[in-house]
Order: C-alpha cells, then structure tokens, then sequence
C-alpha cells in the first residue's frame, strides 16, 4: 500500500510554498522537493483558466488544420498563426508587470480569437469542417473570447479626464 504524500493547500502540488514580501507585495515560492529540484513550479499564465481554454483551442484547431485538403494551405497557415497567437499573446501579457502592458496583450490575444472564430466561419461556408466540428470549435472561442474581455476590462485605468469630461457635460 502506497503512503499519501502530502500535497499544498494552496496549489495541490506535492511541496509546499513561503511566502515572502517584496516592496510591499507578496510572492510565493515553491519550496525545493527532495533531490533539489523544484517541483510544482507554476507561471502567471498557468494560472489563468482562460489559458487552458485557448490551449484546448489549440488542439482543437490543429485537428482542424491537419483535416484540411491539399490546397487550402492559406487557410492551413492563418489558423495555425491565429490559434497560436492567443496562447502566446495570453502569456506574455500574464508576464508583464503594468496594467496597460497586460491589457494590450490581452486585447491583441482577444483579436486573434475573433480571427480564429472567422477562419471557423470560412472553413464551415467552404464546405471544409462539418457542422458539429464547427460548433465545437465556436463554443471554446466564444469562451475565450468573453474571457479575454473580462480580463482585459479587469485592467482598466479609469481615467479622471474621462469622468470629469463627462461630469462637465451634464445638466445641473
């Protein structure tokens, strides 16, 4: 009978965390597992739901691409560019430290999502991807879409010109 190793609370990983604070600001570490080697170490990125989603994408337009007869190399190209762009854009923009940098890459992953869902809407119109596929497909960059913007509004700056441009203009 094997004996259950203890996982974190916080991650479910086989190691534990210290927290530490830095300017004000608390990270976490990933204690070392036996062997010296960092176990459970996770990304920003990894962290976001809507990552695995544009990952489970990716697989999904693959299989699309991998399907597509000779000749529609074009299309072949642009959705593995487009598909590839939300996942990469995804974590860079995880990686930045300003709410400004995270926002654009954000936005700019978002704008190949809605690229991805066009190629989708060329690819059923042409006749190249069945209806079943295609709302498979539809459904998971829906998803990312609504994620993103979610997101990507998280980071806003409310502007105080704005809201004194728009105080100015009432009646009072």
């Amino acid at each position: 009978r094997k004996k259950k190793v203890p996982t974190c609370t916080r991650c479910g990983f086989r190691v534990g965390h210290v927290e530490t604070r830095i300017a004000g600001r608390t990270r976490w570490r990933t204690t070392r597992a036996a062997g010296g080697r960092r176990a459970g170490m996770v990304l920003d990125h990894e962290r976001l739901d809507v990552y695995a989603v544009a990952l489970e994408f990716l697989v999904f337009a693959n299989g699309v691409i991998e399907r597509l007869p000779r000749g529609r190399g074009h299309l072949a190209d642009q959705l593995t560019r487009a598909s590839t762009s939300i996942v990469l854009n995804l974590a860079e923009g995880a990686g930045k430290l300003s709410k400004a940098d995270k926002r654009r890459y954000y936005l700019t992953a978002r704008g190949s999502a809605t690229e991805s869902a066009a190629l989708l809407d060329v690819c059923l119109r042409l006749r190249l991807l069945g209806e079943a596929e295609y709302r498979t497909g539809k459904a998971m960059i829906v998803r990312v879409v609504s994620m993103l913007i979610k997101l990507a509004m998280s980071f806003e700056d409310p502007s105080p010109a704005t809201d004194k441009a728009a105080s100015d203009s009432e009646p009072q």
